[in-house]
């Protein structure tokens, strides 16, 4: 599998932890997640995940909303983007910016599988102190059904 093979925009179909030392995989967030992962063939890439059944906040003002509700929002959602390197069966990003500030300046090891228009990208994480491995499945999206319609202008 070489590099280009990933480049793209993924959709995101399915996000499961199961426990390190066994045990049945769980959804990592929630029935019907949501989320973008894009990789381009200059090296960039980004991800953005949101969990499914986020609820809005009360206001439109984000900083007028009430303080646990901004921390359901954080809790409920991930963003993260740099460079990123492909070796075989494994994408490290190279994480530049991100919405858990602890994540600017490392690398996110990822192992990849992919399968047609499946990748699977897999890591070992802790979960409230718990050893897991989350695996998350993205679909490729391709064609005029890729962009769902949104129609850009030509010129800005």
């Amino acid at each position: 599998m070489g590099n280009d093979s990933i480049i793209g925009t993924w959709k995101l179909v399915s996000a499961l932890v199961t426990p390190s030392l066994g045990g049945e995989p769980r959804n990592m967030l929630g029935g019907n997640p949501s989320g973008l992962l894009t990789y381009t063939g200059d090296g960039q890439m980004s991800a953005i995940i949101a969990s499914g059944g986020r609820q809005p906040l009360s206001t439109a003002d984000p900083i007028a909303a009430p303080v646990a509700e901004r921390a359901e929002a954080f809790d409920t959602f991930a963003a993260y983007a740099g460079a990123y390197t492909f070796d075989g069966d494994r994408t490290t990003h190279h994480v530049e910016v991100a919405w858990l500030q602890n994540w600017v300046g490392t690398d996110q090891v990822r192992f990849v599988r992919l399968q047609g228009s499946r990748l699977t990208l897999s890591a070992p994480v802790s979960i409230g102190g718990e050893q897991m491995i989350a695996e998350l499945t993205w679909e490729r999206r391709t064609g005029k059904a890729a962009d769902d319609g949104v129609r850009l202008p030509t010129s800005l």
